[in-house]
């Protein structure tokens, strides 16, 4: 064997030897992972619809993980404190976003992102999807959908509709139903629903485009009316309400709420967290307290994920378009 052959078999041996090595290390991290505590971002106020669906799925997944997993509430600036707080995290898997379609929405609506939503927030997976409401007073003369459409066709722009803020998915819904019920009502915001309930039932605005939970507990006291629900379909919490799309054909302005990790976090770590997920979300008592609500368990891969997000993003920009909607 030549000088030339023997330094090339032996670089050869080499390479292959890193290669082995590299991937034991990449199989030892996978097998510890997660190797300390965890964080689960919520970029809204503490006590929120979104926590309360979070944390007694992050508890299971804590106990399916092998590790403990904190809440940390990071909100502010239409959930972008706790996005970007995650999104600039170690790529190692510890650090998750728990939010709702918002994602989606900011993506088109906020013009200079400090970071980069299909890029940088690589999804775990979806766990839960539901309905908002279209609600008003107990004491409405809007008794319906048909109702509504007619009263706001008949007076153009003076019925006012509240939401829990300029660009929510809630304030989405209804701009997207003013477009396809080619009607004119006044939006008013809100600096969260509760404000926007409170209002309601003082009479200062006439009709409530809300999450199906939160509003939950006034349609059952019988303080708020439920006209139709924005989901594909009827659901168990509000028995004999129609959906939009019953009067619409295609309406649907669902909320959804994911889990997302921080850029380069591993695939393999990706999946190993979507695994824990899946059998949290899949417990019994927990999809029996999301039917409750009007939620539905729909925990998807990380890939559909990813492709169920590019949808949503257009979706949600034609409609902000189309609206003229702008943020300050």
């Amino acid at each position: 064997m030549n000088i030339a052959s023997h330094d090339r078999r032996r670089s050869l041996i080499a390479l292959g030897s890193a290669a082995t090595a590299l991937a034991l290390g990449v199989k030892a991290a996978e097998s510890n992972f997660p190797s300390r505590l965890m964080r689960v971002v919520v970029p809204f106020p503490s006590g929120g619809g979104t926590e309360v669906i979070g944390r007694p799925l992050v508890q299971t997944m804590a106990e399916v993980l092998g590790q403990s997993i904190i809440i940390d509430n990071k909100p502010g600036a239409g959930t972008l404190i706790g996005s970007d707080f995650v999104a600039k995290s170690a790529a190692d898997g510890h650090t998750l976003l728990l939010t709702t379609n918002a994602i989606a929405i900011n993506a088109s609506l906020i013009p200079k992102l400090p970071y980069d939503t299909v890029r940088d927030l690589p999804p775990v997976g979806r766990i839960c999807h539901g309905p908002n409401v279209i609600a008003v007073r107990s004491d409405s003369p809007i008794k319906n959908l048909d109702d509504l459409i007619r009263t706001a066709k008949n007076q153009p722009g003076k019925l006012s509709y509240a939401s829990s803020g300029t660009g929510s998915a809630v304030h989405l819904a209804g701009e997207l139903f003013k477009i396809m019920a080619q009607v004119q009502m006044q939006h008013i915001p809100y600096k969260g629903a509760g404000p926007a309930y409170t209002d309601l039932l003082g009479g200062q605005v006439d009709v409530l485009f809300a999450t199906a939970g939160g509003a939950h507990k006034f349609v059952r006291s019988g303080q708020m009316r439920a006209l139709a629900l924005t989901s594909t379909k009827r659901v168990e919490a509000y028995p004999g309400i129609p959906v939009v799309a019953e009067t619409l054909p295609g309406y649907v302005a669902e909320v959804w709420y994911g889990l997302f990790a921080s850029r380069g976090t591993p695939m393999p770590f990706i999946e190993k967290l979507n695994a824990a997920l899946r059998k949290a979300a899949s417990l019994v008592a927990y999809k029996t307290a999301l039917v409750k609500d009007g939620l539905e368990q729909s925990v998807n891969t990380p890939q559909e994920m990813a492709d169920f997000m590019k949808d949503e993003i257009e979706r949600w920009r034609k409609v902000i378009t189309t609206a003229g909607i702008t943020v300050d």
